[in-house]
């Protein structure tokens, strides 16, 4: 009897939660056809006009190709790397595997607002810069830790018998790899994949900051950009930054001062904003 009623509250407790989950899901899915949308959940006035405007936008699909390009590269080489990765680690003994493994598994917890400062310097210096193969390479390299530590465990649960077998064969590792491991573990491949391009794809910050071209400009800034009107171009306060530490960038080809010097409301980076940039950067340090 007892055990009767905890399953009923149980299912009553994630019903409510169930609710709280769908009401938000379901005003989004009701305001995108709605022509008056509120903030509050209400029949709508039934149009296709809102996907009409936004399908039938040129900079609007340009966006929506860019976030694609950036997310699908960011996933295939993931993918990629990984699994080459993660091969060694899943099938040789090395000395301080685990110690390895733990500090990639950390390094999934460090903020990405840690890094942005050098990593915008740099991609000025190897003129990386407002480049989209750059911001794929980024996001690449920021997913790796947590892509190898799954794909290591997926490609765990293969035994080596198998590889072995294909060995005797006369198959190379590579080939190994390819035709063995990887059909085996295509669940976890397909994981990592759609894990990789979530992120990628809803990734505002890093495009936010790396890039300046507005044609370049992948759906989640162009959605900022819809919803805010304009944009505060956050790249000339790195620029002040990076000035404040000791790395000047006016001099660079790509750091046209005027460039960076545009806010929402077309105001200025004025020499107050500079002197409030670098002492926040100095206050960092």
């Amino acid at each position: 009897m007892n055990k009767k009623r905890d399953n009923i509250i149980a299912y009553i407790v994630l019903a409510i939660l169930a609710v709280v989950f769908v009401i938000p899901l379901t005003w989004v899915v009701l305001a995108s056809f709605d022509s008056n949308a509120t903030l509050a959940v209400s029949a709508p006035n039934l149009t296709l006009d809102n996907y009409t405007e936004v399908l039938t936008n040129a900079a609007n699909l340009r966006s929506f190709g860019n976030g694609l390009l950036m997310a699908l590269g960011t996933s295939i080489f993931v993918v990629i790397f990984a699994m080459l990765a993660a091969y060694p680690l899943s099938r040789f003994e090395m000395k301080h595997k685990k110690l390895f493994m733990l500090s990639m598994l950390f390094m999934t917890s460090l903020p990405i607002t840690t890094v942005m400062v050098p990593v915008f310097k740099i991609f000025v210096t190897v003129d990386l810069y407002d480049n989209r193969l750059g911001i794929i390479l980024f996001m690449t390299a920021s997913s790796m830790p947590y892509a190898i530590w799954m794909m290591k465990n997926f490609m765990d649960a293969v035994p080596l018998s198998l590889e072995e077998a294909a060995w005797i064969d006369g198959s190379g590792k590579l080939k190994g790899i390819i035709r063995i491991v990887m059909p085996l573990m295509l669940p976890g491949i397909f994981t990592i994949a759609i894990y990789t391009f979530s992120g990628a794809w809803g990734n505002f910050f890093v495009p936010f900051i790396l890039l300046s071209t507005g044609e370049k400009y992948p759906a989640s800034i162009m959605l900022f950009r819809a919803a805010h009107g304009s944009i505060w171009h956050i790249s000339g306060i790195f620029h002040c930054l990076c000035n404040a530490i000791g790395h000047p960038l006016r001099d660079h080809p790509k750091m046209d001062v005027e460039r960076f010097r545009y806010v929402r409301s077309g105001q200025r980076l004025v020499k107050g904003d500079f002197v409030i940039c670098s002492s926040l950067a100095i206050y960092c340090l």
